[in-house]
């Protein structure tokens, strides 16, 4: 998918951006890693509910509560 990252060397270099001097690299990773996070977190939930997950065991790994989990994802997949 062009979304996500091509390497994981990619998000190396995001990760070691994070810790630039500049607040200006430093910030641009940050806003990255963020992204990055959301399409790897997007990815497994819609993994777990393909597995048979319940929203529950979803958001119990997340740490967040079911209401968050299904709210956040439900509309983006088709049970």
């Amino acid at each position: 998918m062009s979304t996500y990252l091509d390497t994981v060397d990619d998000a190396t270099d995001l990760t070691a951006a994070g810790s630039a001097a500049d607040p200006a690299i430093g910030l641009r990773a940050v806003a990255g890693l963020r992204k990055l996070v959301e399409q790897l977190e997007s990815l497994q939930v819609r993994n777990a509910r393909a597995r048979g997950w319940a929203w529950q065991a979803i958001a119990d790994a997340l740490g967040v509560t079911r209401q968050a989990v299904h709210q956040k994802h439900a509309h983006r997949i088709r049970d």
